[in-house]
């Protein structure tokens, strides 16, 4: 009983049947995505007894490592396939970072480059390409420029904005300090002119 256990598991074996079955995988992936992004077979997967993923290589820009794969299965009784899945399933190391490369290396690689290009400009008689990054660069101080246009006329419209309303309390404080001023006058002169008509009342009785 024992050795029985310890006995290595039989792994299943690829079904024939299966691994032809290349048209019917390309139908299901046809489906799916463009004939165009699907590529030549890639190998395939056992999945199990009956069961096989066919791969195919992508061709869909932006997901490199990765294989169209459509997971097949064999009736065991008439032979007919039967698709049971078909997607676009990342490959061995697809999802991994790439390796880190310090940028010194980085910025002489893209100055290799665009030395290259301007060689290759200058020989075909062309414009050499602008520098992506020169363009960049000078797209920020245009941009910091327009930022202190925008700064100085919000300054501008501040200061004037302050006049205006230094203007207007000026003004308030003036009218206000006129009506005071004749409201004192006014006040002076009424109680003078009630002040000389009693004394001069009192100067005729005493007359009399």
């Amino acid at each position: 009983m024992s050795d029985d256990l310890n006995a290595p598991v039989a792994e299943p074996v690829a079904d024939e049947v299966l691994l032809n079955a290349v048209d019917v995988a390309r139908a299901a992936l046809a489906e799916i995505t463009p004939a165009a992004t699907i590529g030549s077979p890639a190998g395939h997967i056992v999945e199990g007894e009956g069961v096989l993923s066919l791969l195919f290589e992508n061709r869909l820009p932006g997901y490199p490592g990765w294989y169209w794969t459509v997971s097949l299965s064999r009736e065991p009784d008439t032979g007919e396939v039967n698709v049971l899945e078909a997607e676009l399933m990342p490959g061995d190391g697809a999802l991994l970072a790439p390796d880190w490369v310090p940028w010194a290396d980085r910025l002489a690689e893209y100055q290799a480059q665009k030395k290259a290009e301007r060689e290759a400009a200058a020989a075909e008689g062309r414009p050499a390409p602008e520098d992506d990054f020169v363009a960049e660069r000078e797209s920020a101080d245009g941009d910091d420029e327009s930022d202190d246009e925008d700064l100085d006329e919000l300054e501008q419209d501040d200061a004037d904005d302050a006049d205006a309303d230094d203007v207007d309390d000026l003004e308030e404080a003036d009218l206000h300090d006129f009506d005071d001023d004749d409201s004192a006058d006014v006040d002076d002169f009424e109680s003078s002119d009630l002040q000389g008509a009693e004394e001069a009342a009192l100067s005729s009785d005493e007359e009399e």
